[in-house]
């Protein structure tokens, strides 16, 4: 009974065959086996594997913890390392794969009918522009929001980071969607309420 409800983890070659990997842009956490936790963003997901964006990818065969928004807990082993992050089998039962895979049907499907995020919402100025930014690294930098909206900002910072990149504005998730003069634009991982917003992206003085 007990192997019963063993997860299984297949190899990556059988996993390959068996799921078709979804793009889809999560942002998350991880934990290595010594304990240190980091963040991270998923760049492709199956149920059976997914490949996370990052700086401090574990060691090939590491035993990984993961906590990704939407999904919840996945666990696994990194399979390999890539140039910005590292891919990782999942380990689940049958029953927690057919649950991913429904996930992740409703995420593609959510990406191909929608529009981007921060073309929904109009944009305005915070009455204090005055902010901060917590980088993938756990590093603090302060910065100004040029404009906001619910569902992302426009920040001018001295940093200048990769799109894709996990960041922190204020104490609001987000991601870097792309480059502006003298910054860059994010898109919040939720669509935010106009009464916390401005409260949620000040900087703490």
């Amino acid at each position: 009974m007990r192997e019963q409800r063993q997860a299984v983890v297949l190899p990556l070659s059988q996993e390959r065959r068996r799921h078709q990997r979804v793009k889809v842009n999560l942002l998350g956490r991880y934990m290595l086996e010594d304990r240190r936790e980091f963040p991270c963003q998923t760049l492709n997901m199956s149920p059976g594997g997914v490949a996370l964006l990052t700086t401090m990818p574990p060691r090939v065969g590491e035993h990984v913890v993961a906590y990704i928004d939407h999904i919840g807990r996945i666990e696994g082993r990194c399979v390999r390392q890539l140039e910005n992050g590292f891919a990782m089998t999942i380990a689940g039962t049958a029953r927690r794969r057919d649950k991913l895979a429904d996930q992740l049907t409703w995420f593609a499907n959510r990406h191909v009918l929608g529009l981007p995020e921060d073309r929904r919402h109009d944009r305005f100025t915070l009455r204090d522009p005055r902010s901060t930014l917590t980088l993938p690294t756990g590093v603090t930098v302060p910065c100004r929001v040029t404009d906001v909206s619910l569902s992302g900002a426009a920040v001018a910072a001295d940093v200048r980071l990769p799109i894709g990149s996990p960041v922190t504005l204020g104490r609001t998730l987000g991601r870097v969607i792309r480059h502006i003069d003298g910054g860059f634009a994010i898109e919040f991982t939720r669509v935010q309420t106009a009464d916390t917003l401005e409260k949620d992206l000040g900087a703490e003085l």
